[in-house]
């Protein structure tokens, strides 16, 4: 199959977890397929309008931004070194996820210390960056309209994206941006759904390779230990 572009996510595994956010988004991404909504008709407006935003890149957490392979890199390559960068770091367990609001938008964040995530997340952008091309002066353009910082300048132009590093925050999209008083509606009635399937800690027992299809949405290449 080819993929216009990679990225490193974490995906949950199959299970409970994986099934609420690939029926919320209408996404699979780790079958690739369209998956229906559950029945939620108290909602302000329907989920496939809440959702039509984070839907192409399906349930995730971005450990190394979307990227384009570099020349002479094959997808092969990028492969052999994902399942190597991956099982030199150990696994990172959670004390929990909770749902918030960051901006206009909803999604899931960690509860308590993320130490360990951030130094996973650090290890995959700088471990894989010989396989990212250059972005392009028109993506770098708008990057910059979003008036980043001085270091998040740097990064864009050393790494390709500005909110890695010290910037990175995990979370997993569950809407597009959405007025104050929707965002307050949709998430009281989306939050019992949420507290059923984050009870307790989470481990991330492994990353995965994604790739963008040619339709634009974003689908499961592989899985990968972390057996540091």
């Amino acid at each position: 199959m080819t993929y216009t572009r990679y990225a490193i996510y974490y995906t949950p595994a199959p299970g409970p977890l994986a099934d609420f956010g690939a029926r919320w988004l209408g996404w699979d991404i780790e079958t690739g397929a369209p998956r229906d909504h559950p029945d939620m008709p108290a909602l302000p407006t329907p989920v496939s309008e809440i959702t039509e935003t984070p839907r192409k890149y399906g349930f995730h957490a971005t450990i190394k931004p979307p990227f384009h392979l570099a020349a002479g890199c094959s997808e092969a390559d990028l492969l052999a070194a994902a399942r190597q960068a991956c099982a030199t770091r150990p696994p990172v367990t959670l004390d929990g996820l909770r749902l918030t609001r960051i901006g206009g938008f909803l999604a899931l964040v960690p509860i308590g210390d993320t130490t360990a995530l951030a130094d996973l997340a650090a290890a995959m952008v700088r471990d894989l960056d010989p396989f990212r091309a250059d972005p392009s002066e028109a993506e770098l353009a708008r990057r910059r309209r979003r008036r980043l910082t001085d270091r998040q300048d740097a990064m864009l132009r050393q790494w390709g994206y500005p909110y890695v590093m010290e910037e990175f925050r995990f979370h997993m999209t569950l809407s597009g941006s959405l007025p104050g008083d929707m965002a307050e509606a949709v998430a009281r009635h989306l939050a019992p759904l949420v507290d059923s399937v984050t009870a307790g800690p989470l481990a991330i027992s492994d990353l995965s390779l994604v790739g963008e299809l040619p339709t634009g949405r974003l689908k499961l290449v592989q899985r990968f230990p972390l057996n540091g």
